[in-house]
């Protein structure tokens, strides 16, 4: 049995080049087990046409590196381009190159497939930052990420830290949808469509990877405008699964709706936090009301592009 750990990375070398050889110990490790039933490798895609990533692969000089590069921009196309490089494989693990895997990482994930062949196994990911967080955000505990025991049936996934059973993907005819590779949420369409067809997909408590939190990424800016975009994607997501022109009727209206109420009561708890003098009303306040307003737009067929990028 073949096991491929797939790395998508984007101009971040530095991160790359930290997260690689942790990554590569993890899968030395899994092909020494005594048993000797997995035969695992490491693909870096690199999303990057210029190739910045492939002097941090070379350096690893490993026969279990492989590094390829995906020239059409967008996440999904680096995922998808995973999909088809590991054609020969029966297991696929994406992880992400500003991530580094804990002890146990890869282990635990296999180990919970074995256990409930599941079509997907989804790990915990673990925030850490290089500074002292903003009182705001802080607050408002924003980079707490969900913990459940092993095992639990789930019906989304990040892919952040995500094994897939590549034969029971390709046999639904699952991929990562391109038109959301620029705007983010690409990982949880694919997981809804999985579920949608009947793929089981549970969680993995024991397998975690840290999620390394550059300055840029916590400041209140940030988060607010991250909550719009995971509004605005969650409700363009619901419009490309309601199918029909009915039921995308409805889904506009219900997406339209359920911003409005996270406006309005997202509004009303910052104005109780800024009475009470309370960050956590604040700040959990404003974040639903961004989100709420990213609802509304994205009902309306606004896509907002968190990733495009612009010509170097």
């Amino acid at each position: 049995m073949r096991l491929t750990v797939a790395v998508v990375t984007y101009r971040r070398p530095t991160e790359l080049a930290r997260a690689l050889p942790v990554i590569l110990d993890h899968v030395r490790a899994l092909n020494a087990l005594p048993e000797g039933a997995l035969d695992a490798d490491v693909i870096v895609v690199d999303n990057d046409a210029a190739a910045t990533a492939q002097p941090v692969a070379r350096a690893l000089d490993s026969p279990l590196v492989r590094y390829v590069v995906e020239p059409l921009p967008g996440i999904a196309a680096a995922r998808n381009r995973a999909l088809d490089e590991t054609l020969g494989s029966d297991l696929l693990v994406f992880i992400d190159d500003d991530e580094q895997p804990r002890d146990g990482w890869l282990a635990h994930l296999v180990a919970t497939w074995r256990t409930t062949r599941a079509a997907a196994v989804s790990g915990r990911v673990i925030s850490e930052f290089a500074d002292a967080l903003d009182p705001w955000v802080a607050a408002g505990d924003f980079f707490r990420r969900r913990s459940l025991e092993t095992g639990t049936e789930i019906r989304v996934a990040a892919a952040g830290n995500l094994l897939l059973d590549l034969h029971q993907i390709r046999e639904l005819g699952v991929r990562f949808d391109s038109s959301l590779g620029l705007s983010g949420g690409e990982d949880t369409l694919f997981s809804r469509e999985l579920h949608r067809r009947a793929g089981r997909i549970v969680w993995c408590e024991e397998s975690a990877a840290t999620d390394f939190v550059p300055p840029a990424r916590t400041t209140r800016r940030w988060v607010l405008r991250r909550a719009w975009s995971h509004g605005n994607t969650e409700s363009v997501i619901d419009l490309y699964l309601a199918g029909s022109a009915s039921r995308r009727l409805a889904a506009r209206f219900s997406g339209t709706a359920q911003g409005l109420v996270r406006m309005i009561g997202g509004g009303g708890r910052y104005v109780l936090g800024v009475l009470t003098r309370s960050l956590r009303h604040q700040a959990r306040g404003l974040r639903a009301a961004c989100r709420g307003t990213g609802m509304v737009s994205g009902a309306f067929g606004v896509v907002y592009e968190e990733y495009g990028r612009t010509k170097a």
